[in-house]
């Protein structure tokens, strides 16, 4: 099958990338190479993807210029969209609001119009389990109430979602929602915090640690969250929101203890506040995308950070 798959330079689209080539599928990444990080790290990725000797076209463009996305679909003829690209991070959307919403909203909007006038039915839409906000009940369900967004990046991903179920409703396109649950593992995005504390910690620079070390997050490992991902290109559901997260939460100061351990080297500390927009724990309820994706996480924290130390140590340069 043809696969346009956007935000393909970026940290979990060029996994997805790699898997759906190796799968025997042609594909194409649609990605702007913003600089929220360094445009040479997606380069090299692209370099990577390129050689691998498969079927894979890099387009360069932006979701916001309407022109370019129609053009993308003239030019191709896809039969899936896998649409990874966003603007992302919590505290980055506090300061460029406006941005994350044209970006993440208005940018979904010309993607799923050109998909719908092309004639693709199937679109698989990334979100995040930010939308769950401050949630008293945990883990987290598909079936909660999500109106209580406590960041703009929140919002925008709940507005993408919106537009998936209207995008089924009005135009019957078959739609999964995904729900990634802090996802880490090799070609992680170096703003995040496994990424960046091994980076600090590795150069012997204090890390920055913002509140009591006590808030916890569902660290899901890259390649199990690819295995959600594939499973959905390959069911029907009409339209379906799927959380996809290891269901095992990891505390701040364990998950700094993991990554001291791997690196064999001693954090220090920077003792921060807590900052607005940020939630006290991320715990993602697995049970339907185990019913009715065969989705069965496999790679705990005490694994993965190990083998994320390990890729960082060889890519460090």
């Amino acid at each position: 099958m043809n696969f346009l798959v956007t935000g393909g330079a970026g940290f979990i689209g060029s996994h997805v990338c790699e898997r759906l080539l190796r799968d025997g599928h042609r594909v194409w990444a649609f990605d702007d190479l913003n600089d929220f990080y360094d445009p040479a790290i997606k380069r090299q990725t692209l370099a990577d993807i390129a050689a691998l000797g498969k079927p894979f076209t890099f387009v360069h463009g932006d979701l916001t210029d309407v022109g370019a996305v129609n053009e993308l679909f003239v030019t191709a003829k896809f039969d899936q969209v896998i649409h990874l690209a966003a603007r992302a991070g919590v505290r980055p959307s506090l300061e460029q609001p406006a941005l994350y919403q044209r970006v993440n909203v208005e940018g979904t909007v010309n993607l799923l119009e050109a998909a719908r006038k092309s004639g693709v039915k199937k679109i698989t839409v990334a979100s995040s389990s930010s939308v769950y906000g401050v949630n008293a009940k945990v883990p987290f369900s598909e079936r909660d109430p999500i109106f209580s967004a406590i960041s703009p990046y929140a919002a925008s991903k709940l507005a993408c979602e919106a537009l998936g179920h209207t995008y089924h409703h009005v135009y019957k396109m078959d739609v999964a929602v995904l729900r990634f649950f802090t996802v880490y593992g090799p070609r992680q995005r170096p703003d995040l915090a496994i990424h960046k504390f091994t980076q600090l910690i590795d150069a012997g620079k204090p890390i920055p640690v913002f509140g009591d070390g006590s808030t916890a997050r569902d660290h899901t490992f890259v390649t199990d969250i690819l295995e959600g991902v594939i499973a959905c290109t390959k069911r029907e559901f009409g339209f379906e929101i799927f959380n996809l997260g290891e269901s095992q939460v990891i505390r701040l100061d364990k998950l700094i203890a993991l990554i001291e351990t791997a690196l064999g080297k001693r954090a220090v500390i920077d003792r921060q506040p807590l900052q607005p927009g940020d939630v006290p724990i991320t715990y993602a309820d697995i049970s339907k995308a185990q019913q009715m994706l065969g989705y069965q996480p496999s790679v705990k924290a005490e694994k993965g950070i190990p083998l994320f130390v390990d890729w960082f140590r060889k890519n460090r340069h």
